[in-house]
């Protein structure tokens, strides 16, 4: 495709009709810098949609005139930094072509009350307001199918977002993690106001927030109070510094795991926003739904793709219930069951061809324990109180730092009430029997007529469902979806996509 500047809505419009891909599109004010060049190179990396970025000082954002009259124009240069680094078109639309005078199909917007009266909203009135209504008449005018958006402006990704929830738009957002010089100061359009000795202060203040995040790794605390005073020692301008949830931007409770440290500054006459995140430990995914739903290869999937360690829960219950069966265990008595609980190791091992190997006091079970056998067992064996103590311990102890995706029947109920993300996953009976079928066919097993095999699946789900402990059920705050007519890719893509929404980039990468 030739590259394209277009400088008219009614160009934007003609030019539109005539794709025949979908739009990346990457809203800028203009005077590019790295930061802008990883959002455009990052969508030009995504897929095979046209790339096109938008260079519009918005009015609306702006404190004062002068603020708005100072902020640097660089659209030759940005020309050349947009084409050089991936973008297919450019929008250089000027005020009359986004807010006609008279116009009254224009809306002016309000952002979230909730999101924007913290951080940067409490001294700048109205400031989102402009970002939502310029945004909203982007969005209009373009129809993209995916938006980039950098972490640096964190709240204000956060309150585009929730725009986007509030007006339908099927437009997918797409985080960058914040991209900083060989300082570690970020990347931003206002860094060129700074002075000599106010690139100093913004430096001290990001290193500042970076031993912060270090103090939070080892103690997981921070004293506000003290950083405070740290600062203003060091002559710092503090506008704000709190410590936030970082979706809601609440005040962080003390069983938030994922925090939000974020401030602003005075340099001179400039004003300048940064921030970190805080982890308790790293995040985690908790995978729940009824036999044959699909769990076991969506969560492997799911662990590969965002490179995580995958706990098949499932696969300890089965391999207990193999020992078990093997060593002709009377797991009514208390007694004898104690005594070979206390004597299990299981553990999991990457085989020869990427795959997870299970181990049970050193015997590799990996393909006994999908037997009909002992799926016709494990639901009996999973509902003993004393096993189900005994490994929800062990995968307590497993997930202690976090960064897993667990599946199994409990694990957003029992074992993980306090994962970032909780999946229930699901299909009807007829769907999960057929796929069931095909499984056991694929391994070469014996033949099972498919009504047996769904009447099978109808008791584990009863006897599942209705046990005493930990029953099959889904946590308050778990994401059902149904997989009936998806395929396994769709799903995995839409779990990856939620989890991108739930979960920082930047946290992502650490």
């Amino acid at each position: 495709m030739n590259q394209i500047i277009i400088r008219k809505t009614e160009e934007l419009k003609v030019w539109r009709r005539n794709l025949k891909s979908d739009i990346n599109f990457i809203p800028t004010m203009g005077n590019l810098h790295d930061g802008h060049q990883k959002l455009i190179s990052t969508a030009k990396s995504s897929n095979f949609n046209i790339n096109l970025l938008s260079i519009f000082v918005n009015p609306l954002q702006f404190d004062s005139k002068e603020d708005l009259k100072s902020y640097p124009k660089t659209v030759d240069k940005d020309i050349e930094i947009a084409f050089s680094n991936g973008a297919d078109a450019i929008f250089i639309p000027n005020i009359i072509d986004i807010y006609p005078k008279n116009n009254k199909s224009i809306s002016y917007l309000k952002a979230s009350k909730e999101l924007s009266s913290a951080l940067c909203g409490v001294k700048r009135v109205g400031h989102f307001d402009g970002v939502c209504t310029v945004i909203y008449r982007l969005l209009k005018l373009i129809q993209p199918k995916n938006l980039f958006l950098g972490e640096k402006d964190w709240q204000q990704l956060l309150i585009i977002k929730d725009l986007i929830e509030e007006k339908k738009f099927n437009i997918k957002i797409i985080p960058v993690p914040t991209q900083r010089d060989s300082d570690g100061v970020p990347f931003s359009s206002r860094n060129k106001h700074l002075s000599k000795n106010e690139r100093k202060t913004l430096k001290l203040f990001s290193n500042e927030l970076k031993n912060a995040k270090i103090i939070f790794k080892k103690d997981k605390k921070i004293d506000l109070k003290q950083l405070t005073n740290k600062l203003k020692s060091k002559n710092i301008s503090i506008e704000y510094l709190e410590h936030l949830h970082p979706y809601s931007l609440k005040k962080v409770q003390a069983n938030d795991n994922i925090s939000f440290l974020a401030g602003a500054i005075k340099c001179g006459k400039t004003r300048l926003i940064d921030h970190v995140f805080l982890m308790k430990r790293k995040p985690i995914i908790a995978i729940d739904g009824p036999a044959g739903s699909g769990k076991s290869t969506i969560t492997k999937l799911i662990a590969k793709e965002l490179n995580l360690l995958y706990l098949d829960t499932g696969a300890m219950y089965r391999a207990i219930s193999w020992l078990f069966k093997k060593e002709k265990i009377d797991y009514a008595k208390e007694s004898e069951l104690k005594k070979i609980l206390n004597n299990i190791s299981i553990i999991f091992k990457s085989n020869s061809i990427s795959q997870q190997d299970v181990f049970i006091n050193n015997f590799c079970v990996t393909e006994e324990i999908r037997s009909q056998e002992i799926s016709s067992i494990v639901s009996k064996i999973s509902s003993i109180k004393k096993v189900r103590e005994f490994l929800v311990n062990e995968q307590r102890k497993i997930g202690q730092s976090g960064g897993l995706v667990a599946e199994g029947r409990d694990i957003g109920t029992t074992v993980f009430p306090d994962a970032e993300l909780k999946i229930f996953l699901t299909a009807s009976i007829d769907e999960r029997a057929k796929r069931r079928k095909s499984e056991l066919e694929l391994r070469g097993s014996e033949e099972i007529d498919f009504n047996q095999l769904r009447e099978l699946i109808r008791k584990r789900d009863f006897e599942d469902s209705t046990r005493k402990i930990s029953p099959l059920k889904k946590a308050n705050d778990a994401i059902e979806l149904l997989t009936d007519g998806y395929s396994i890719n769709e799903v995995v893509e839409k779990i990856v996509n939620i989890f991108n929404l739930k979960i920082p980039k930047e946290i992502q990468l650490e």
